[in-house]
């Protein structure tokens, strides 16, 4: 099992099924699980949509629940501009809701894009309650076009106007340090993402 393997049985996500039942069901109300699917990368879509075809076409609703590619919006910030985006949670993997057996074990294994359900050897193991619960936190992050060493210049706020190179990025805190003069030497100045963006 690798690195992102393990973070996704770790950190597991909030999930709803549409059925209405759920995620945190326990196995004594309902005998389906999430389990998490590895695949191609860029294939996320194309296997969901393969897979609920075929639900669709063998009447496999009541044993294949859901299938859900976790998403988190973000919003990326361009020349100043502000966009609204989502981006996959765990890109080249999905989540998907069943009761296992050997024919839905076939269904997914065997649709086009998978390479597998995440488990030790080929054994699928479902996600826990508190697994689940976490995946799906909603967050406003930035994703910035400038990166240590470039120069920006800042449009809004107490230092508009002014122009620095970026020393360090803080994406936790989504800032951006930048020496200003200030007294008549550089001073390190930490400014929010929002208010700057990449010099021309």
């Amino acid at each position: 099992m690798n690195e992102n393997e393990k973070d996704i049985l770790e950190e597991g996500a909030e999930i709803e099924a549409e059925t209405g039942e759920t995620a945190g069901e326990t196995e004594d109300e309902s005998p389906a699980k999430w389990y998490v699917v590895h695949t191609y990368s860029g294939y996320e879509n194309k296997v969901k949509a393969n897979i609920e075809k075929t639900i669709e076409n063998r009447s496999l609703q009541e044993q294949i629940r859901e299938v859900r590619i976790p998403v988190i919006d973000t919003y990326e910030l361009k020349n100043g501009v502000r966009k609204n985006v989502q981006r996959k949670l765990f890109p080249g993997y999905v989540l998907v809701h069943m009761i296992m057996n050997d024919d839905t074990w076939y269904v997914v294994r065997n649709t086009r894009g998978v390479t597998g359900f995440v488990g030790p050897g080929s054994k699928p193991v479902p996600l826990s309650d508190a697994e689940v619960k976490p995946l799906g936190i909603k967050s406003g992050k930035i994703n910035v076009d400038f990166g240590e060493g470039d120069l920006i210049s800042v449009v809004a706020g107490v230092w508009k106007d002014t122009q620095g190179v970026v020393q360090k990025l803080d994406f936790s805190k989504q800032t951006a340090t930048i020496n200003v003069e200030l007294f008549g030497r550089d001073t390190p100045v930490e400014i929010s993402f929002a208010e700057v963006r990449k010099a021309n």
